[in-house]
């Protein structure tokens, strides 16, 4: 049973950072695409940064409103992937979730991944 617990959300000031943790179990970690997705209060969830596998390597993509400003990576010997996320912004707060897709190929679309954790609350301050 594929199990993803997201950590490090919390409330932080305008301009600061948080780094997001995603544990994941009961897959083999290394082989499939990973994404984090967001959803705000009133809005549909929406993608924010993946890792892929695509010619035999890693790669990572980011929504253009966080690309510049947030990290996705992965630690394949501990089975987690991070978010890091550097000059916060009030409209980047939002529920976030890690997810895991059932291949090492994925796009933004949030019916490509198949497991998801419960989600974590960041709120920034203005």
């Amino acid at each position: 049973q594929v199990q993803l617990v997201e950590s490090g959300g919390g409330l932080v000031q305008a301009g600061g950072s948080l780094r997001l943790s995603c544990a994941a179990s009961g897959r083999t970690f290394r082989d499939y695409a990973m994404g984090w997705f967001r959803q705000a209060p009133g809005k549909e969830r929406e993608f924010v940064a993946r890792a892929v596998f695509s010619w035999s390597h890693w790669r990572t993509y980011y929504a253009d409103s966080v690309r510049g400003r947030f990290t996705i990576s992965r630690d394949n010997a501990k089975n987690t992937v991070y978010l890091q996320m550097n000059s916060l912004k009030p409209e980047d707060t939002a529920v976030y979730y890690c997810a895991s897709a059932p291949t090492g190929l994925a796009t933004g679309e949030a019916n490509e991944y198949d497991h998801w954790g419960q989600g974590t609350q960041v709120t920034v301050s203005s």
